[in-house]
């Protein structure tokens, strides 16, 4: 008997590209998840987001993918469907000896509207929902406190509620290699990220 077109998906056991390396910062991609210190972001479109974080001083690498849904090794356009439930996210390592967890979180807060659900201004779908993914409990208890003191500031310049998804323990998978460091190859491209306007402290 023939799979469905679901099992089909559900089986994935492997992506259809090779992993390359990062075309900015020069590290193998595959070597990501050999890094202790990780955390996962969805802002929105995931172009604009990379290149805000590949530029810090600290972050060793960063790679753009979709993370959150339920179906292993997802493709571009069935994420962009909603079927899939992931985000597109990007992935950062880091050197906690030269920038910390506060520090990427006060950027991540800043630099999008994470009150805005399934959405990120003008780009609309379940792919750009606000979302922090984290490996252990303390990463997590970081970011939720984090997210207590940025709701603060916005209920008092009356914002709604942050819908930012925090979770721990969700994998990550590549996007496809034309979308890696897509504002390296295409600095014209479009980014997608725009703040509240408030600062995180």
């Amino acid at each position: 008997m023939f799979n469905s077109a679901k099992d089909d998906l559900m089986n994935r056991d492997h992506y259809p590209f090779l992993v390359e390396r990062h075309k900015v910062l020069g590290g193998d991609l595959n070597d990501l998840k050999h890094y202790p210190h990780q955390i996962v972001f969805g802002l929105g479109c995931f172009w604009g987001a990379e290149r805000l974080f590949w530029s810090l001083k600290g972050v060793i690498l960063t790679a753009v993918g979709y993370a959150g849904g339920h179906t292993p090794f997802p493709r571009y356009e069935e994420v962009c469907t909603g079927a899939t439930d992931h985000t597109e996210v990007v992935a950062i390592a880091y050197d906690p000896d030269q920038i910390s967890l506060s520090e990427l979180l006060k950027l991540f807060w800043e630099s999008h509207d994470p009150t805005q659900g399934m959405r990120q201004g003008n780009d609309q779908g379940s792919q750009y929902r606000s979302a922090i993914y984290c490996r252990t409990a303390a990463e997590l208890e970081v970011a939720m406190k984090s997210k207590d003191v940025y709701q603060e500031l916005l209920s008092a310049k009356d914002f709604p509620l942050i819908t930012t998804e925090i979770a721990q323990n969700i994998t990550f998978y590549f996007a496809e290699p034309y979308h890696q460091q897509y504002l390296h190859t295409n600095p014209n491209g479009y980014c997608g990220l725009k703040g509240t306007g408030i600062v995180c402290v």
